[in-house]
């Protein structure tokens, strides 16, 4: 009863997860075509090839790393309300990560699917709110704020110290595991300063596995909770 029911809830999980990921992708072009249609003009087939090879690429290899990388993470329902609403990384994964953390539950689990469902839709929800407020109330001042020489530079380290704090805490619970990737990623940034974010947590993740493995068969982790 209880896997008839769990493939239930999966099944409506992907089928509305599939048409909100495709209203989603013909919303996104229904200004581009609307255009077009209005102005009466249409743009170059030559120059639509031209510049779809030099981002295919690098978007493609970003769209299927992001997808193996935060899928586990985030769970079925997490994902699809991700991917529509975007800024996963920066926004979406620490508050699914933070919500079942608070709730002592682990991604994998029916728990952990919930929660992170929960939190990813909470967190959309409360972003465009607070977008919204914010832009009526500082618009008036927002050129002044991000202009200033005062309050500029405090700007540039927003996202530096929301996944430090993020960070910091299972640094110190897991620092045995957390050792390995550190390394790794410092190594990294030495000689690709301007690699990608979405590559480096694919790296990262890669280390985080290879280095907790590595140590689980050494019996360096017995003793980790």
């Amino acid at each position: 009863m209880k896997k008839n029911a769990n493939k239930t809830y999966f099944d409506r999980v992907h089928s509305w997860g599939r048409i909100s990921t495709i209203s989603a992708l013909c919303v996104l072009l229904m200004f581009p075509i609307a255009v077009t249609l209005y102005l009466d003009v249409s743009p170059s087939v030559t120059a639509i090839l031209q510049g779809l090879l030099k981002l295919i690429p690098t978007y493609w290899t970003v769209a299927v790393v992001e997808v193996i990388v935060y899928t586990p993470m985030l769970g079925a329902g997490g994902t699809y309300l991700s991917f529509v609403t975007g800024n996963i990384a920066n926004l979406k994964l620490p508050c699914a990560i933070n919500a079942m953390e608070g709730a002592k539950v682990k991604a994998n689990s029916e728990e952990g699917e919930v929660i992170s469902t929960i939190s990813i839709a909470t967190s959309a929800i409360v972003t465009t709110i607070v977008l919204a407020i914010g832009i009526i109330a500082f618009a008036p001042f927002l050129t002044t704020f991000t202009n200033s020489a005062l309050l500029k530079p405090a700007f540039a380290q927003v996202l530096p110290a929301l996944f430090g704090a993020l960070g910091a805490g299972y640094f110190i619970k897991h620092w045995r595991i957390s050792f390995f990737p550190i390394i790794i990623m410092i190594i990294v940034l030495i000689f690709a300063p301007t690699m990608g974010a979405s590559t480096l947590l694919f790296v990262g993740i890669v280390a985080s596995v290879g280095g907790a493995l590595f140590m689980y068969k050494k019996g360096l982790l017995d003793k980790v909770a």
